[in-house]
């Protein structure tokens, strides 16, 4: 593989980072300003990308298709919807940091369910990134209450938890995508139907405002930046790729400060931080259990 990225990678890259930062500010004023119920826009956001990827159901039946569709869920729909959840208390920014404890969660799984070794350096990633986390979801600051970041942090960990057993499926990552979108709007439709309501009031309140969220989280930055950052991995070393992802939570602060008027405090600074230094550490140290990709990986 080649030792450098070219232009045209890091500019495939850059777009990437922007689209997965300003999508958790997109996700805030879907569900905060315009008053989506956040499991109804996890419905909406799954049937955008399925619309999309329909015809990759209609080919050959991947192996496992259970599991496929209850991992496919647990990295989308489930960890999506309580990040939405999250994000009607949370500040974009916030959620941003917390987003880093993806990384050290999923060594920490790697570790209990496949004999992952972990060093010391690897370890003191492990401990400044939970550290930081920690710190951001805990200490008082109006970026959000603890409850709402609490919710995020959640939806982080079963993520974190279901992206260790992705290496074991025989699916592409794009096929994933669209069993993944089957099975959120399987599980997610018939739950925002029990536990929401005046779902269909909020669309019609602003339709035009909630198409652009949802066709901009759906086929902008599920379909075309996920897909696009697949494709850099089958062309270039991991090495050089997941640690320009770590872009997306400085970015995240920044679309957040910017947009929606985030409150910046110390907690959130030092935190994120120190979230950032560990999630560096983990990501340049080799894995044999886990694919770079599913530390710092997007969501799908």
């Amino acid at each position: 593989m080649p030792r450098s990225l070219p232009l045209s990678a890091l500019g495939i890259m850059l777009f990437c980072n922007v689209a997965w930062a300003l999508n958790v500010v997109v996700s805030k004023i879907a569900v905060s300003s315009l008053g989506l119920p956040p499991l109804f826009y996890t419905v909406l956001r799954s049937a955008a990308v399925l619309v999309v990827l329909f015809p990759l159901l209609l080919r050959a039946r991947p192996a496992r298709l259970p599991l496929v569709l209850a991992i496919g869920f647990a990295v989308t729909g489930g960890s999506f919807g309580l990040q939405f959840v999250g994000l009607q208390t949370a500040s974009p920014s916030a959620v941003g940091v917390v987003s880093l404890a993806g990384a050290p969660l999923t060594v920490l799984f790697a570790i209990i369910f496949l004999g992952e070794e972990v060093r010391w350096r690897r370890g003191l990633g492990m401990a400044l990134a939970l550290g930081g986390v920690g710190l951001a979801i805990g200490a008082p600051s109006e970026a959000g209450d603890p409850v709402g970041l609490g919710f995020a942090f959640t939806g982080v960990l079963i993520g974190a938890f279901a992206s260790v057993f992705v290496k074991r499926l025989e699916v592409g990552a794009v096929a994933l995508q669209a069993w993944a979108g089957l099975a959120s709007l399987m599980v997610m439709l018939p739950a925002t139907m029990m536990l929401e309501s005046e779902q269909f009031h909020s669309v019609a309140a602003a339709p035009l405002a909630v198409a652009a969220c949802v066709l901009y989280a759906g086929v902008v930055v599920s379909v075309g930046a996920h897909s696009a950052y697949f494709l850099l991995f089958q062309r270039y070393d991991a090495n050089l790729i997941v640690p320009l992802t770590l872009l997306t939570p400085l970015l995240t602060i920044a679309f957040g400060t910017w947009l929606t008027g985030d409150a910046i405090g110390w907690p959130l600074i030092v935190g994120g931080a120190m979230a950032l230094v560990g999630v560096a550490i983990i990501v340049v140290r080799p894995s044999r259990t886990i694919f770079k990709w599913q530390l710092m990986r997007p969501k799908l």
